[in-house]
């Protein structure tokens, strides 16, 4: 069921929706980069030695692949932000607070996942942390359809990735 399903061309809605966006880009893309950054010396080490499946990636890939997903993330959030803060309708600013809280907890498993896996050297508990964020982006996505259709389909790249991510993670635990 979509609650809210204009096309939001109002001069209301637009007022601030860039500058939400880019300081959504902004914070995701810093708080993920540091959680890289912070592990970024076992990737070459202890994950370069360990048994990984036949259709791990290229290391290079991930840079890319986050810098898009942060971004997509970013307009995602900065559109649900811009719904909670501009709406005046009490049941679509519910849906979309709780939106904001439910990318939050998902995004404190997402910045978990990196020192688990790769700081920790622990692909079992960080099986069960990007698990759990999977189901937590797929509800996500599921409350924002509700609200805005076009900020719910930015997040489907987003749920590829972690799917494949999930397999891969997966793999790794069995292998090693």
């Amino acid at each position: 069921m979509q609650i809210h399903s204009d096309p939001r061309n109002t001069s209301s809605f637009k007022k601030g929706l860039w500058l939400r966006i880019i300081v959504s880009i902004i914070i995701i893309s810093t708080l993920g980069s540091l959680s890289g950054i912070l592990t970024g010396n076992t990737v070459g080490t202890w994950y370069g030695e360990i048994n990984k499946p036949f259709f791990t990636p290229p290391n290079w890939v991930f840079g890319p692949a986050w810098l898009l997903l942060y971004t997509l993330m970013g307009i995602s959030v900065g559109r649900i932000w811009q719904l909670a803060a501009k709406n005046r309708y009490p049941i679509i600013r519910n849906y979309t607070k709780k939106g904001i809280l439910l990318f939050v907890i998902h995004f404190i498993f997402n910045l978990a996942w990196t020192p688990i896996f790769f700081g920790l050297q622990m692909p079992g508990l960080a099986l069960i942390v990007i698990l759990t964020m999977l189901g937590i982006i797929i509800f996500m996505t599921k409350q924002y359809y509700r609200v805005d259709r076009i900020a719910s389909f930015l997040l489907v790249p987003y749920i590829v990735w972690v799917s494949f991510a999930t397999l891969l993670n997966a793999s790794i635990w069995w292998m090693n």
